[in-house]
């Protein structure tokens, strides 16, 4: 049986940014772990929970990589499944910028059990974001 491919899309509060003490800091770079808890909307309806690394220039904020929790409903099937992200920007600015996610494989339980995928995240011009999701189900 063919797996099938399914495009899920919304949008995501921020409910919490706890960012700690920078770790590390040489020559205008600066490493910080941030706790992040999030709500997420549209096909996707729940919460999750993170554990970046940013990185900062003298640019602003240039990249991060974290690990993300997800407790939820996509489209219809309740479970958790965890994204790793890649984000950064060449130069500060969203006109740079890159927010991928990857569903880690075999994370995901529950009615998510088998769940892969990719997705990116996108600044809405208010500042909100906005979330795309292509994944497959066992």
């Amino acid at each position: 049986m063919a797996r099938m491919t399914f495009q899920a899309s919304g949008s995501f509060d921020i409910d919490a940014w706890e960012a700690e003490k920078p770790y590390d800091e040489q020559d205008g770079t600066r490493l910080t772990r941030v706790h992040v808890g999030k709500t997420f909307h549209g096909d996707l309806v729940g919460t999750s929970s993170s554990e970046l690394i940013t990185v900062e220039s003298a640019a602003g904020p240039v990249a991060y990589v974290g690990i993300e929790n997800v407790q939820g409903i996509l489209h219809g099937r309740e479970g958790t499944f965890v994204l790793q992200h890649s984000a950064g920007s060449e130069d500060g600015t969203p006109d740079t910028q890159w927010l991928r996610w990857l569903i880690v494989p075999t994370s995901g339980t529950g009615e998510l059990a088998g769940i892969r995928g990719l997705g990116q995240i996108t600044l809405t011009e208010d500042g909100g974001h906005s979330w795309a999701l292509e994944y497959t189900l066992d």
